[in-house]
């Protein structure tokens, strides 16, 4: 991360960067977990920033946050019970709870002070946070899925930062394993997957310990997220039930809510994977 009078700029190890002009640093505190920065933009509106890695935005939380629900809720025949995994900033959670199925929706988020930041500089992301069916527990995600009882989530969020330091245990055979445990038969585990491009083997490492542990089939779902690096990111569903597709096309196509990035269209359009991720998943 770099930061100068106007710009606020994340390097990153693939040799790619991405800037954005900042007004003013609005907050900056270090945790006993994460350096958490807000940024002011003049044209991203506010910036959240977590050990110098770009984690959400005014202007395009919507894709990621879309698409890391409903996808894996319209692939559930009839999902109820919710985690979510970090997912601290509340956008997924907001998601979620547009289902009107869903009886209860749980957020384990490690650093409680991003969801606090969250509701003073994101409040557009925080409006279901007193939704009854909200439930919120600050502590280990890794855990909680270790304990958690048998069969007791339909759909298991993992809305994550990148698997390093505290995320770094979210994307390990034994974790799957555990979530594979706490799923119903008819359960699906969703977690961002990083970019399609840059990011490759992590995403053929993640399909291949959740198949190892027993889920019956893999999703790679692309989207465009502009301040992530390569511009371009995915989220992997696996799924339990060997008979996995089941009819997510016409239960969208139906939704009863408004969307500004995912339809029907754009979840067939994300499962067509390109050649190249194709041929590199499959070697």
């Amino acid at each position: 991360m770099s930061l100068d009078k106007n710009w606020f700029t994340e390097a990153n190890d693939n040799g790619v960067a991405f800037s954005l002009r900042i007004k003013e640093r609005l907050h900056q505190e270090k945790t006993q977990y994460q350096q958490i920065e807000i940024f002011d933009t003049t044209d991203f509106g506010k910036l959240m920033v977590i050990d110098g890695c770009t984690m959400v935005s005014s202007r395009d939380n919507f894709i990621y946050h879309e698409m890391m629900s409903h996808p894996a809720l319209f692939s559930h025949p009839n999902p109820k019970q919710i985690l979510i995994i970090g997912g601290g900033d509340c956008g997924t959670l907001k998601e979620v709870l547009k289902h009107s199925g869903v009886k209860a929706a749980l957020q384990v988020e490690i650093d409680e002070r991003v969801t606090r930041l969250s509701e003073k500089y994101f409040p557009e992301l925080c409006t279901s946070n007193k939704d009854a069916r909200a439930e919120f527990y600050f502590g280990d995600g890794i855990r909680w899925v270790k304990e958690a009882a048998t069969g007791t989530y339909d759909l298991i969020i993992v809305d994550s930062t990148d698997p390093v330091g505290p995320a770094k245990g979210l994307f390990t055979e034994n974790f799957y394993r555990d979530c594979f445990s706490a799923l119903g038969e008819e359960g699906i585990l969703v977690q961002q997957s990083e970019s399609p491009l840059l990011h490759t083997d992590l995403i053929k490492s993640m399909r291949g310990a959740m198949t190892v542990v027993g889920f019956s089939k893999c999703h790679t779902l692309c989207f465009p997220q502009c301040i992530y690096p390569s511009g371009w990111w995915s989220a992997t569903m696996a799924m339990k039930s060997k008979d996995s597709d089941f009819d997510w096309d016409k239960r969208a196509k139906k939704m009863s809510f408004k969307t500004s990035y995912y339809a029907a269209d754009v979840h067939r359009g994300a499962l067509a994977l390109p050649p190249f991720l194709q041929n590199a998943l499959l070697d």
